[in-house]
Parts: C-alpha cells; sequence; structure tokens
C-alpha cells in the first residue's frame, strides 16, 4: 500500500515536471549567467557576477516566473494539447487543475517577494512580466500574429531583466537580442504549423489557420532570411570572439532548415524543424562561452583581481 502510495506521489512530481517543463528552466537560468559574464559585465570578474546576490534572486525569480508560466498555459491549453500531444497531456492531467492553480499563484507570490528583495523595480518588472504571461495564455495567444511576437517577447524578456540590472545598453546586446528575438519567433511559427489541428478544433485563429500553411511558410522565410542581419553585424562590426563559430555554422543549420520547410507536410516533419530550432537556440547559449575562452582555459577573468 505505502509502495503504492508512494509511486503515485512520484507520478505526480514527474507530471508537475512535465507541465512547467523543468528541463527548460535551467538551461534559461545557465543563458542569463552566461549572458551576465561574458556579454553584460564583461569588465568585472566572473567570480563576482556568479556570487552577486541581487542577480541570483533575479535569475531565480526568472525561472519561477516562467515555471508559473507554464503551468497558466497549460491550465488554458488543455484541451488543445490533448489532441496535438496526447501523451503529454495524459501525464499532465495527473496533477488536478486546483492544484496546479494553487501552485501558480504559489510560485508568483514568492516571485514578487524575491524581487521585492531586489527594488522596487524589480517587482514591477516581474509584476508586468507575470501579468503579461496570463494576459498571453488567456487571450493573445489565439490570435494571429501578434500571438507569435507577443510569445516571442516573453522568452527574452528574462535577459531584459538582468539588463536592465547591469544598465548595459550597447548596441551588440541589442544585436545578439534581435538574433534570439527572431530565432524563437520562427520557433513559434513552426510550433503553429506543428499543432494546425488542436488549432482548429479549439479556434485558435493561428496565421496557418487563418491565412494556410503556404503563406506561413513565405513568412518564416522573410524572418530567416532577417537574421542574417544581426549575424552580419554580430561578426563584422562587434566583437563576439570565437563566437563568429557558432554564427557562421548557424547560417548553415539555417540554410538546411530552409529547405526542409519547404518540403514539411507532416506533424513529424514540422516537430523536426522545431527541434532544429531548439537546438541552435541551446547550442548559442552554450556558444556564449567562446566570447572570451580565456575563462575556460586558464580562469584568467574568472579569479583576476580589477
Amino acid at each position: 500500500m505505502a509502495s503504492r502510495k508512494t509511486r503515485l506521489i512520484l507520478m505526480k512530481i514527474l507530471s508537475l515536471f512535465s507541465v512547467v517543463r523543468g528541463y527548460n528552466i535551467p538551461v534559461i537560468a545557465l543563458a542569463q549567467y552566461l549572458s551576465a559574464i561574458f556579454i553584460l559585465d564583461r569588465e568585472s570578474r566572473a567570480l563576482d557576477v556568479i556570487l552577486d546576490r541581487n542577480l541570483f534572486l533575479i535569475v531565480l525569480a526568472s525561472s519561477l516566473t516562467i515555471a508559473s508560466g507554464y503551468i497558466i498555459n497549460n491550465f488554458y491549453d488543455s484541451g488543445k494539447d490533448l489532441i496535438n500531444r496526447p501523451q503529454k497531456s495524459m501525464l499532465d492531467r495527473l496533477v488536478s487543475q486546483q492544484t496546479k492553480l494553487h501552485v501558480y499563484f504559489g510560485l508568483n507570490f514568492l516571485v514578487v517577494l524575491l524581487a521585492f528583495l531586489v527594488s522596487w523595480r524589480a517587482v514591477f518588472f516581474f509584476s508586468g512580466y507575470i501579468f503579461l504571461i496570463w494576459f498571453y495564455s488567456h487571450k493573445l495567444k489565439k490570435y494571429p500574429v501578434i500571438g507569435n511576437l507577443t510569445a516571442a517577447l516573453l522568452a527574452v524578456l528574462p535577459f531584459f531583466g538582468i539588463l536592465m540590472y547591469f544598465k548595459n545598453f550597447y548596441e551588440v546586446i541589442f544585436a545578439h537580442a534581435t538574433f534570439l528575438y527572431l530565432l524563437i519567433l520562427i520557433r513559434e511559427l513552426i510550433k503553429d504549423l506543428e499543432n494546425i489541428q488542436g488549432d482548429l478544433v479549439n479556434n485558435y485563429r493561428t496565421i496557418p489557420v487563418m491565412f494556410g500553411e503556404k503563406t506561413s511558410k513565405k513568412i518564416i522565410t522573410l524572418l530567416t532570411f532577417l537574421t542574417v542581419i544581426p549575424v552580419y553585424l554580430l561578426i563584422e562590426e562587434y566583437d563576439v570572439g570565437y563566437m563568429d563559430i557558432y554564427f557562421y555554422t548557424g547560417m548553415g543549420v539555417i540554410i538546411y532548415f530552409l529547405i526542409a520547410l519547404w518540403k514539411a507536410e507532416t506533424r513529424q516533419e514540422y516537430l523536426k524543424l522545431h527541434n532544429i530550432l531548439k537546438f541552435l537556440i541551446v547550442a548559442g547559449v552554450f556558444s556564449i562561452v567562446l566570447i572570451e575562452p580565456s575563462v575556460l582555459v586558464h580562469g584568467r577573468k574568472l579569479l583576476s583581481v580589477i
């Protein structure tokens, strides 16, 4: 009996982990720290950045906000997910909707408390972030274009949180942000193609639903070509160290992505394209260290006295 109860508890924990997509959040937190060390505060020792109490609180608050965002998104998308992702949806349903809401409000309360320990500006930022996630999940995601633009914005907002903390507004920062934003926006459009069946049934007015798959592919192709602009600036105009290797390789991946896009017709093919973009984004996170590889080679920036 005890063994069965323990197994049920473990399954519910796994279900909640699936709902909040716990495998994504550590990557986002790592990306925030790497961005802080190698892009936003390159003058300070890496160790000082890592041990910065306020930065830790901001990253933790961001992670909890993202987790609560996944919960409320799952709450509103339960019908759609049952069609598009039946196996994941069944796992997610092991935790009741009421429990999800309790966890959602608890996480948001904790986020505001953590933000209060940083500053009133942080409270304002995270309160706005929480509201925007809810408004997107409740209303905006059902509309073409504005839903995609908002989803991509929500994905990059955690980086603007630490950007405001360091008060670093160099042009190179916005070039990085633009490239990331375009990749995420393209991924959101691919997700619409991937989930078109569930969107049709649940009356989500996405671009593929309203204008067709061909129009969606044309928009994705245009956005893909636009990624060349920030990549050119980052390679030719700004100092990104050896990270230019990532951008050159990334352009090759993007060419393959475009060829596969116009051949894709099934959900599995769109899922493959989605995973290519996810890989490109995650690879970009780890490639940030190439901006200043001396930290990894002999730790000079990590330990030097400034």
